[in-house]
Order: structure tokens, then C-alpha cells, then sequence
């Protein structure tokens, strides 16, 4: 199955994302991709002390417009996250989409992000909690023969969480993400590759970069890393579309190499 990868550098105000994401759709079509993941936010980024104003809340306009993006390009929208309201609360929601419209499921970021990076140049001091309520449960979804198991951000550092969907039988984890400058340049490579590794599945780890407001600046590189571990796409910088191409043999031919890992009382 060949996937496409969206990388962005998104803004408050969607409509601008929208535009964005519908050229790389466009893109991704001619490709021949069936399936395009998006990074964390994509549909509005704050600055991170508050929620954004537009948030989803049941099927309003803005769960319309991300619908959409799959209904009318005929391609699986996957992975992507937008604040939602929920319960008189808002949470970090990853949104699915078969190649017809139709909702497959939903994912609410279970670990919420801190740092304090004031000594850093960034002079960032992030607490999602301030923001966000966290989900509360894990998420897989099948698609074409692939069980995804999903993520965003900082799950990345919780490998209880991918052990749990590998040992239910996901073969793809999707990781979509914001991660920050600093901690992206210390650690995204060495996680997202050892997420592969030690549950031998793919990884799409979809991500924004660049400056995206006066407080929020991230790293990019998206990833896809095969079973293996080896990286079959880096976007590096810049607002852009990566593809990919997932195959069932290989994850077979990798399980098979490492099968006393996944079952160690052999």
C-alpha cells in the first residue's frame, strides 16, 4: 500500500491549512497513494497557552471540513489531530477517514505534553495540561489488511503503549506530532526508529515544522522507518508530501528474522 505523509507548518486560522493540505491531496492522488497521514494540530495550531477558537464540537462545520478533505479527494485521511470540545472540556483528537467520508474512529492523546526549555534558546514553557483533558483509552483501526495502532506526540515516549497495540496485532503505528526543536534534534529519530524496532511494524510519524507562531516552533523531519527499523522517508524542513509504500511480506520476513524476540519463552 503506498502512503503519502503530509508535513506542515500550521497556522491558527484552518482555512489556510486546508489550502495547503488540499494541494499536497492533489499530489497524492497523482502518486497513486491510497492512504495520506497528518501531523498533530493540522487544522489549527495555537500558541499553546490556550485552545484554539475553532475548535470541532460534534459535527459542526469544522468536523465538516476535515471530513471532507477525505470524501473529496477519495483517499484514506489518517492519523491527524484537532482540539476538540468535548464534555465541556477540549482534547487533542485524532481523526480518521475512510476514501468515502465515513468516520472510521478516534484517538484522544493519552499523555499530555510539559517541558521547561526557558534556559534554552526557545524560551519555551509548554504544559498541554493547561490546555487539554487526556484521552483515556488506546485506539487501532484496520485499514486494507493494515491494523494501525494510534498515537500523537509525546505517546512517542511511552513504549507500554506500542508494546499494547503489537501484542493485539497492529503491524503499523501512526504517530502524529508536534514535537519541539530541542527535544526533536535529541530524541525523534532514536524514538520513532526504536518504536519500529522493538514492536517490528511500520511507523509513520506525520509532524509540523517551522515557526508557527510568536511561541510555538517545530522540527519536522516526518518518518516513515519500516519494521526493520530502516528510514524510508525523512522530510527534513519545509512544508511538504513524502511517500512511502507498506508491505505485508516484509513485516512477515522481519517477524520471522526476530521471532524470539515476540516470543521470548522460545
Amino acid at each position: 500500500m503506498k502512503i503519502g505523509v503530509i508535513q506542515l507548518q500550521s497556522v491558527l486560522d484552518p482555512q489556510v491549512n486546508l489550502k495547503t493540505i488540499q494541494k499536497f491531496l492533489i499530489e497524492a492522488k497523482k502518486e497513486k497513494a491510497l492512504a495520506v497521514f497528518l501531523p498533530e494540530v493540522f487544522y489549527s495550531m495555537s500558541d499553546g497557552t490556550k485552545p484554539t477558537t475553532y475548535l470541532v464540537d460534534g459535527h459542526n462545520e469544522h468536523y465538516e471540513a476535515i471530513r471532507s478533505l477525505a470524501r473529496d479527494s477519495g483517499l484514506y485521511i489518517l492519523g491527524g489531530s484537532a482540539a476538540t470540545l468535548l464534555n465541556g472540556t477540549v482534547v487533542n483528537r485524532s481523526y480518521n477517514f475512510d476514501t468515502s467520508g465515513v468516520e472510521i474512529a478516534t484517538y484522544d492523546k493519552m499523555n499530555l505534553f510539559a517541558c521547561d526549555l526557558s534556559k534554552h534558546s526557545s524560551n519555551q514553557i509548554i504544559n498541554e495540561g493547561t490546555v487539554y483533558t487526556k484521552g483515556t483509552k488506546p485506539q487501532m483501526i484496520e485499514v486494507e489488511g493494515y491494523s494501525i495502532g494510534l498515537s500523537i506526540c509525546f505517546d512517542l515516549r511511552f513504549p507500554e503503549l506500542f508494546r499494547s497495540y503489537s501484542s493485539q496485532g497492529a503491524n503499523v503505528l501512526t504517530i502524529s506530532s508536534a514535537f519541539t526543536i530541542p527535544t526533536g534534534k535529541a530524541h525523534w529519530h532514536t524514538l520513532v526508529r526504536a518504536r519500529a524496532i522493538e514492536n517490528q511494524s511500520y511507523v509513520v510519524a506525520s509532524a509540523q515544522w517551522g515557526q508557527h507562531n510568536a511561541k510555538i516552533s517545530t522540527y519536522g523531519h516526518s518518518l516513515v522507518v519500516d519494521p526493520w527499523g530502516e528510514v524510508l522517508a525523512d522530510a527534513g524542513e519545509g512544508e511538504k508530501i513524502v511517500f512511502a509504500e507498506f508491505s505485508l511480506e516484509r513485516i512477515k520476513s522481519v517477524r520471522e528474522r526476530l521471532d524470539v524476540l515476540r516470543n521470548p519463552k522460545l
